[in-house]
C-alpha cells in the first residue's frame, strides 16, 4: 500500500490515541478474553490520563500511520526507565505496533515496525525487544520474520486473567565505516 506515512503522535492528538489504541486492541484480542476483562483493560489502559502521562513521558514516544490523513495504526517504543520490563539502556522496547484489521496485510505494520528500527539504530541501541502474548501467532510470525528471537517469558494483565507472553528480541547490527 502506498503512501502510509508516519508521524509522531503528540498530546493534542490524544482522542485519536485513544481511539485508535481501543479500536485495534478490541478488534485483536476481544474474540480471546471475556468481555469483562478486555472492558477493563480498555478503560484503564487507554485512559485520558494514562495516555496523557505517556505522551508526556520522555522516554516514550507515539507514532501513527495515516493513509488518506486517517490513522489507521499506531507505534508505542519505551526507552530507559519508561520500559514495562527490562529498563536496558541500551536497548529499546516495542510496546505496541497496531494496525486497523481491515489494513492488515497491507504493509503498515512493517511500515511502523520500520519507524521502530530507525530510531533504534539512530539512537545506538544494542537491541530491541517486546512482548507478544503466547497466543497470536500472527503477531509472532510477524516478529520472527523480522529477525526476532525468544528470550524469556513474562506475565500480562488482562483485567483479571493473567496471561503469558512471549518475550523477543532483536540484536542491532552496524554497518562499520571504512
Amino acid at each position: 500500500m502506498e503512501n502510509i506515512e508516519i508521524k509522531k503522535a503528540t498530546l493534542t492528538e490524544i482522542d485519536q490515541l485513544q481511539q485508535i489504541g481501543k479500536q485495534t486492541f478490541n478488534e485483536t484480542f476481544a474474540s480471546g478474553n471475556t468481555e469483562e476483562n478486555m472492558k477493563k483493560y480498555l478503560d484503564e489502559g487507554f485512559s485520558v490520563e494514562k495516555l496523557t502521562t505517556e505522551l508526556r513521558d520522555k522516554n516514550a514516544e507515539f507514532y501513527f500511520a495515516t493513509y488518506n490523513k486517517k490513522v489507521i495504526g499506531y507505534l508505542k517504543l519505551n526507552f530507559g526507565q519508561s520500559q514495562t520490563e527490562l529498563k536496558d539502556d541500551a536497548a529499546l522496547e516495542i510496546e505496541r505496533i497496531y494496525v486497523l484489521k481491515e489494513y492488515h496485510g497491507k504493509a503498515v505494520g512493517q511500515a511502523l515496525y520500520g519507524k521502530a528500527i530507525q530510531v533504534a539504530k539512530q539512537t545506538k541501541f544494542d537491541y530491541v525487544w517486546l512482548g507478544v502474548w503466547e497466543k497470536n501467532p500472527r503477531a509472532i510470525n510477524f516478529y520472527k520474520k523480522n529477525g526476532f528471537v525468544e528470550f524469556n517469558k513474562h506475565i500480562f494483565m488482562l483485567g483479571e486473567d493473567k496471561q503469558t507472553d512471549i518475550m523477543m528480541k532483536l540484536t542491532l547490527t552496524y554497518e562499520k565505516i571504512k
